[in-house]
């Protein structure tokens, strides 16, 4: 697989989380995929990601930055949301919070097997 095809399937991750479109997330993420280290399966890959859009209504994923090295890709996110109640273990309450992930994925078969996730908590922290 090549950088761009690799991109071009990262994007289309990117379409169906913004989308909510559940059905399809199989398609782009392995039935064992793991989370940070942590076997999840695509079943709690989704749940986990259902309870992100349910915690932030307003949830969009903006890919800033994205470089590939098959069969690896890095991305920078950038969020520009409102949670509602507790975020990460903070108080966020309602306030519109701007934050970054930095996440690394690793595919296997043209679909996400791996997925190391840090999350820019420091930021969130000083907006609240």
């Amino acid at each position: 697989m090549t950088r761009d095809e690799l991109c071009e399937i990262y994007r289309g991750y990117i379409d169906c989380l913004n989308g909510q479109d559940w059905n399809r997330l199989g398609r782009f993420v392995d039935d064992a995929v793991e989370y940070n280290g942590t076997p999840v399966g695509l079943p709690g890959y989704r749940e986990m990601l259902e309870g992100d859009f349910r915690a932030i209504p307003d949830l969009r994923f903006r890919i800033e930055l994205l470089t590939s090295d098959p069969p690896r890709i890095a991305s920078r996110l950038h969020f520009d949301c409102t949670p509602r109640g507790m975020l990460f273990d903070l108080p966020v309450n309602g306030k519109r919070i701007k934050f970054a992930e930095n996440v690394f994925y690793e595919f296997s078969g043209g679909r996400i097997r791996n997925v190391w996730s840090i999350i820019d908590k420091a930021a969130i922290a000083q907006q609240i």
